[in-house]
């Protein structure tokens, strides 16, 4: 009897739950009724892009980590040369803060080696003698020489650059890309990494650089390495063909869609669109990366070592030949520019790592009217300081890192060619003229794209993030 009470009990409460829980629902019905529609609607609609008609479809950026000086490169100081081992200034460096390398140094001689400068080209633009190819195209470049940035120190300023915050978490500049403009090619993703190293021991790169953040995981950049299996986990497992794994991926597909309509979750869609992709990319990753059939005056073009896989010269190669299949952001990173030491020799050897090739890309994608729609992008994320890390000499010393200043190049589509914009003062400490700020570089890609940089949101945990967070402004003096 007692049992029987229990389960009489037990219906009785699940009924009265059940009822309360049905009037409950109609409550909720008519009140969605009487409030407006948007406080229901999606948070995230898929954006409408671009806003306005875009001068440039696709980006290569040659990202240049480590932060390469400006001093032996673009920025030509001859006061450096002509007070070569006396102080710098106090009233030039000021209250601004020095990282832990050499905020405890006595003394911070101004250094300057043996590297010669010269004007080429119409323009007239100082280049280097490490860089002569780069001298040969200066007519098509548009050097920034007023950069500057809120980071000291390699991480977060890596991060800054290419998420727009110092803190990991945030979606990529490709990620946004792909997210806000999809993909011309439904073979192959629309953000590609490429990763290559001028010299050993230099900073990590971490995954989070390429990450999607909170944007879907669709959208993360997909690393392509040089070897057998450019990308992992493509190929199939063995024993199974690709008749197989087609019969997997659509019975999987069904299984998804069960999940998605009981949990709404929009990451299980993109999962799908992952697995999706990757049964493309299996046919079409490897004919994109064989550059077997490239002629031997591409090779020339390129230098030796793009012959050699996972070198830079070989990444500019590939990235080409992935802009011609629409990849829409490819990013090249370039490792060995962390130069606390030993300067005058590493700089030598990291400068002829990519000039030729650097060069190279963009002469090939001019010759192949590409350019007219394709962005390139040359630079670190943040310069070098004028004065020496430790011990000086003229054929040895080092440079602590500086936010304060520092050169970029950009070239092709919707950029003034041949042009220096901003200046340095004297002691290539200081921005004397035009300064341009991480987020306003960031601003003006996504504008040469045809996006309005305040206009691309993600509402994420009750705020609404962009790529240039709450500031950036589009620097117009630089667009074509």
């Amino acid at each position: 009897m007692h049992n029987h009470e229990n389960e009489i009990a037990y219906q009785m409460s699940r009924r009265d739950f059940l009822t309360r829980a049905s009037l409950a629902g109609v409550g909720l019905a008519a009140l969605s009724s009487l409030l407006p529609s948007e406080l229901f609607a999606d948070e995230n609609p898929k954006p409408v892009l671009p806003h306005f008609a875009p001068k440039a479809k696709r980006i290569i950026y040659l990202f240049q980590s480590g932060g390469p000086s400006q001093l032996e490169l673009f920025d030509y100081k001859p006061k450096l040369k002509e007070m070569f081992g006396k102080e710098l200034p106090d009233s030039i460096r000021g209250e601004q803060r020095l990282t832990g390398m050499t905020s405890n140094q006595k003394s911070f001689p101004l250094a300057m080696g043996n590297f010669n400068f010269q004007q080429h080209g119409k323009s007239r633009a100082w280049v280097s003698e490490l860089l002569p190819h780069t001298a040969g195209i200066v007519d098509d470049l548009c050097f920034i020489k007023s950069m500057h940035t809120d980071a000291i120190n390699h991480d977060p300023a890596i991060t800054f650059f290419q998420t727009g915050s110092q803190l990991a978490g945030r979606p990529s500049m490709g990620s946004w890309l792909s997210y806000g403009l999809g993909s011309e090619n439904k073979n192959l993703p629309g953000f590609v990494v490429l990763l290559s190293r001028g010299r050993e021991g230099d900073q990590p790169l971490y995954a989070k650089l390429w990450g999607n953040g909170f944007l879907p995981s669709e959208h993360q950049g997909v690393i392509f390495r040089s070897g057998e299996n450019p990308v992992y986990y493509l190929n199939n497992p063995k024993g199974m063909d690709k008749q197989s794994r087609r019969r997997m991926l659509d019975h999987l597909a069904q299984l998804h869609q069960v999940q998605y309509e009981h949990v709404l979750d929009e990451e299980i869609n993109s999962r799908v669109a992952q697995y999706e992709m990757a049964y493309r990319m299996q046919s079409s990753v490897p004919s994109t990366l064989d550059v077997s059939q490239e002629p031997e005056y591409i090779y020339d073009m390129y230098g030796e070592e793009s012959r050699k896989p996972g070198t830079f010269a070989a990444n500019c190669l590939l990235a080409r030949r992935l802009i011609e299949k629409d990849v829409r952001f490819v990013q090249l990173y370039h490792q060995g520019w962390d130069q606390h030491g030993n300067l005058p020799n590493d700089i030598r050897m990291m400068a002829k790592s990519v000039d030729q090739a650097s060069a190279a890309l963009i002469k090939d994608l001019k010759q192949r009217g590409l350019l007219d729609e394709t962005l390139v992008i040359w630079g670190g994320e943040f310069g070098r300081t004028n004065y020496s890390q430790g011990q000086l000499a003229v054929d040895n010393y080092g440079r602590d890192h500086h936010p304060r200043c520092f050169t970029l190049y950009m070239a092709g589509a919707g950029i003034k060619k041949g042009i220096s914009y901003g200046e340095t003062d004297d002691f290539g400490y200081n921005i004397a003229k035009d300064p341009v700020h991480v987020h306003d570089f960031q601003a003006t890609i996504l504008h040469l794209l045809g996006i309005d940089h305040e206009q691309l949101v993600f509402k994420h945990q009750g705020r609404r993030y962009r790529l240039t967070d709450v500031a950036g402004k589009v620097v117009k003096d630089i667009l074509a």
